[in-house]
């Protein structure tokens, strides 16, 4: 299983202002080479949190481009994925995955999410390696966790995150804007998360950064 954390932020790692705005931290470059990676995974992950707040397609959108769609998959244990989401509207032409710890919602169902329920991690949320061996037992195993900054972490505390793909745009937000990775729950520098960066490379005024956990 190779599951991959993409962030795009500012220069001190938030991903929206403290009024939740977002849309645009990167530029039009930064976001077609996101949008490469996509193309890339068999899956793409985001938390309900997100997906209430931006509606994504969490789509391939690149000029020209024929290729497969990956799957869509949403981490919601409560199942608050409304029928009205851009992602269960689309649920029929793209295989999109919901992940709950309560039984399945068949209006979800009918309208073509895949609805997985697995087991907590003891705090009412998905138990990460569960859902990523429930992922793999429908074919995807190459996942690439979009957001937000609390899914990240969990998938950091876990340690399940093999590869890192760091957009930074060049603005700062201060401490007031959302953290692009929650709380680690860190006592000590030797618990960090380790990574050693692979590449570097400018995409238009942001730069691309590319990590391999330890």
């Amino acid at each position: 299983m190779a599951v991959t954390l993409k962030l795009a932020t500012s220069l001190d790692g938030r991903i929206a202002t403290a009024t939740g705005e977002s849309r645009w931290i990167t530029g039009s470059q930064a976001r077609a080479a996101a949008h490469g990676l996509r193309a890339a995974h068999d899956a793409v992950l985001a938390g309900i949190e997100t997906v209430l707040a931006d509606d994504p397609d969490l789509t391939v959108r690149l000029d020209g481009y024929a290729g497969r769609q990956p799957a869509r998959v949403v981490l919601d244990s409560r199942q608050r994925l409304p029928l009205t989401a851009k992602l269960v509207k689309t649920a029929g032409d793209i295989p999109t995955y919901l992940i709950t710890t309560t039984a399945p919602n068949p209006a979800l169902m009918a309208a073509g999410v895949r609805v997985l329920q697995t087991p907590t991690a003891g705090d009412g949320r998905p138990d990460l390696a569960a859902v990523l061996a429930a992922l793999a037992a429908e074919g995807l195993v190459d996942v690439m966790v979009e957001g937000g900054g609390q899914v990240a972490a969990s998938f950091l505390r876990g340690g399940l995150i093999r590869r890192l793909e760091w957009f930074r745009a060049s603005l700062v937000l201060g401490a007031e804007g959302r953290p692009g990775i929650g709380d680690l729950g860190l006592a000590a520098l030797a618990q960090a998360p380790c990574f050693r960066r692979t590449d570097v490379r400018p995409v238009g005024d942001d730069l691309w950064e590319s990590y391999e956990r330890l």
